[in-house]
């Protein structure tokens, strides 16, 4: 299939920059150079780093070369136009939310699973926390792409600001009505431009507030049992919930940080005390935050029969591209069983804040008494495992899921700025992404 049909429309808005080629490694070399595009800044980007040096001191024969790419969603955009242009890299790192994207992309990728066993490295799928490979099989569980950067969204909570508002350190707010109550108290304390806060506003507000709250975001299990799904996000509790943030965000109770991930600093820098952001943002709490910190689950709404629920994963995998030579995909192959290996995926996971992407290197962190010193690297994982996954909570896979997630943003963000009600904001972001929807399902069938 023509990735370039799948994705035209929706990434044409982009401005996607032509690429440069790739230099080719010299004829002269006996090594093989394997490209690995990602999107990884500050801390990550050292781990990325420092993965590559070691597979390329470990053997001789290939040689990995990290290469960022700004954004998730400029990563993804780069490997479509060098797709395009006949440059595409061995590896990719694409967001979860790309999913759809990259699995409708027929011939533009190399499925892990196949990869794994043309190459005859050791390869189990049931090796991995299933919370994390289901988000990236097929309905018979072939893995599709890598499992690497999984995280998923926690509570950050300046326990010095509890402190000084008079609230308990030690139990940060577990519901909404708490999480607000707090945020008054906040504010009393001097906490006056924002109680509590998020990034990636859609992931925070609609795609894990459902799941955990065990509400449907879209039919056909938020898109996992088939393309041709509905959005569902304007339900009376999603509906709610962004109304009671609208009249937050008058007071500053909560107080909006845009829709990506550049508003995490409001909480290293002790301006948000309450932040709702990945669990993976653990490296950069750790060396930025001056004051007594810790990561709590999500709060839920009480009277919602059954919650919490489980959460679901964020982060990235790492996609093979198509079209590569034999020994290229052996090399690939063995760089993926190398970073499959237990002590390094657990010293990833307690080093960035990251998920063990296999069961041994969670029970290896355990058992090494990690998490009685690091307890906010296990809040994520207790989410993800807090109940079995239900067909509301086994994670989601929309087309277009990129662009839509700004459609939903700015609808909610209107409803933020008292521009729409919160229902006319959520009925007009399901309509415009069902457009969507039924543009990628047309193009993904042609």
């Amino acid at each position: 299939m023509d990735w370039t049909t799948i994705v035209r429309k929706g990434l044409a808005a982009c401005g996607i920059a032509s690429l440069a080629g790739i230099a080719a490694a010299s004829p002269a070399s006996a090594v093989t150079e394997l490209q690995w595009w990602h999107a990884m800044v500050g801390a990550n980007n050292d781990t990325i780093i420092r993965l590559a040096e070691e597979f390329n001191a470990a053997q001789s024969e290939y040689r990995v070369v990290p290469a960022y790419k700004g954004t998730y969603p400029e990563t993804l955009n780069a490997g479509i136009a060098a797709f395009r242009a006949g440059t595409a890299p061995h590896i990719i790192q694409v967001f979860e939310v790309g999913t759809a994207t990259m699995m409708a992309a027929k011939g533009a990728v190399k499925p892990v699973y196949q990869l794994m066993k043309e190459a005859g490295e050791p390869f189990d799928p049931n090796a991995y926390l299933p919370a994390v490979t289901g988000y990236y099989s097929t309905a018979k569980g072939e893995m599709l792409s890598f499992p690497f950067n999984s995280s998923s969204m926690v509570m950050w909570v300046n326990r010095d600001a509890l402190r000084k508002a008079g609230l308990d350190p030690n139990a940060p707010p577990k519901t909404w009505p708490a999480v607000f109550e707090a945020a008054k108290a906040l504010k009393a304390a001097g906490y006056s431009t924002c109680g509590v806060s998020n990034t990636w506003v859609t992931w925070a507000h609609l795609e894990q507030f459902s799941a955990w709250h065990n509400v449907p975001l879209a039919t056909k299990a938020n898109g996992l049992d088939g393309f041709d799904t509905s959005l569902e996000i304007n339900n009376p509790l999603q509906v709610r919930h962004l109304a009671t943030l609208a009249e937050m965000q008058k007071e500053k109770l909560y107080d909006y940080s845009g829709r990506y991930d550049n508003g995490f600093g409001r909480f290293t820098s002790g301006e948000c005390p309450l932040f709702l952001g990945s669990s993976g943002s653990y490296g950069n709490v750790r060396g930025n935050a001056k004051f007594d910190w810790a990561a709590a689950a999500m709060p839920y709404y009480p009277d919602v029969p059954g919650a919490p629920q489980n959460s679901i994963i964020g982060g990235a995998s790492l996609w093979v591209m198509g079209g590569k030579s034999a020994e290229e995909y052996k090399g690939v192959a063995k760089f993926f069983a190398f970073l499959s290996d237990t002590d390094r995926q657990a010293r990833i996971h307690q080093t960035t804040g990251y998920l063990p992407i296999t069961k041994a290197a969670y029970e290896k962190s355990k058992a090494d008494g990690f998490y009685d010193k690091n307890p906010a690297l296990e809040v994520p994982i207790r989410e993800l495992t807090n109940k079995a996954p239900t067909e509301n909570s086994r994670g989601l896979r929309l087309g277009n899921m990129p662009q839509m997630r700004d459609v939903w943003a700015e609808e909610i963000e209107a409803a933020l700025a008292g521009k729409k009600p919160a229902k006319q904001a959520l009925d007009e972001a399901a309509a415009r992404g069902n457009a969507m929807l039924r543009q990628f399902e047309k193009q993904a069938n042609r």
